[in-house]
């Protein structure tokens, strides 16, 4: 008979859910103005007295915020570095940055698997190549950006999980999120169409969802 460690089935009957993430700045208030003009939805901005302050503030379409104030942390401003926000669209995102008034890199790519040399490391690698990557495959197009006290961030395009990265039912944060599921299955329905003759496809709903769904799930995608 197996046993198994107690321990080991508290730790799978329990979510352990990232939600915060501390965010290390030199000037409260510039950070707080900085982090309003992303367009972020601030969710708190606590003070006690002269020696305490936290504010808190959500990405949109995030499970996920940051923190930062005074008296939260010892780490030194500026430190955080690859803080990575995942979006369907990586141009679309850049220029809705731009559009606000932030500095933002050009998109680029990696230059394959090289991990040293003068370019800024990434989580792929320190060689970056200028535009998306060609074959527009998820996890390898990145644009970034830094706050005034130069905490680094990435924007990470991602449109297909790898398997196993979903565990729970489709679910999209925004309706943003959304419409772009649904372009993607536009335009991969459209060469179904095309490999079936041109014929209308008039189940083209069931269609739509059984790609979405796969999609988000890393699983083969229909043909």
């Amino acid at each position: 008979m197996t046993s198994v460690n107690a321990s080991t089935e508290i730790t799978r009957a329990v979510d352990f859910k990232l939600e915060i993430v501390v965010v290390p700045v030199s000037d409260v208030d510039r950070a707080k103005a900085f982090y309003t003009k992303l367009g972020w939805r601030l969710d708190a901005d606590f003070v006690s007295g002269d020696e305490w302050r936290v504010i808190q503030f959500t990405p949109p379409g995030s499970n996920a915020s940051v923190i930062f104030g005074r008296n939260v942390t010892p780490a030194k401003p500026g430190s955080a570095q690859g803080l990575y926000l995942i979006v369907s669209d990586i141009q679309a995102a850049r220029d809705a940055l731009v559009a606000r008034g932030i500095e933002v890199g050009e998109v680029f790519h990696g230059g394959g698997d090289t991990h040293s040399g003068p370019d800024e490391p990434y989580l792929f690698g320190s060689r970056r190549v200028s535009g998306p990557e060609p074959a527009r495959s998820s996890y390898r197009s990145f644009a970034s950006f830094r706050d005034p006290d130069d905490n680094g961030w990435l924007l990470q395009e991602i449109t297909t999980r790898l398997p196993g990265r979903v565990e729970a039912d489709t679910t999209f944060n925004s309706t943003t999120e959304l419409a772009s599921a649904l372009r993607r299955a536009a335009s991969a329905h459209g060469e179904h169409e095309k490999r079936t003759g041109g014929k209308l496809d008039e189940n083209w709903p069931d269609w739509y969802a059984d790609y979405i769904v796969k999609e988000q799930a890393g699983q083969p995608l229909p043909t």
